[in-house]
């Protein structure tokens, strides 16, 4: 087997082995961005949820904040 041989079959089990992987990451970033939505989604249904029955306290603690950003914006 030639010096060239090798430097190519090097390079390609190189390039099967990122190939491979890139095609793992991709997959687990998949999974991710899924869990992800799944997680955003029971958010809003408990802050709903939240928001429906404590319609009065959701309304105090959006105006604390309010009150509370638009201090730290006035400071800069």
């Amino acid at each position: 087997m030639t010096t060239l041989e090798k430097v190519s079959d090097s390079a390609h089990d190189a390039y099967h082995k990122v190939a491979s992987a890139s095609s793992h990451a991709v997959d687990a970033l998949g999974e991710k961005g899924e869990q992800l939505r799944s997680t955003e989604q029971q958010l809003v249904k408990d802050c709903r949820s939240y928001i429906s029955h404590n319609p009065i306290t959701s309304v105090g603690i959006a105006a604390a904040i309010g009150f509370l950003l638009s201090r730290l914006s006035r400071r800069r």
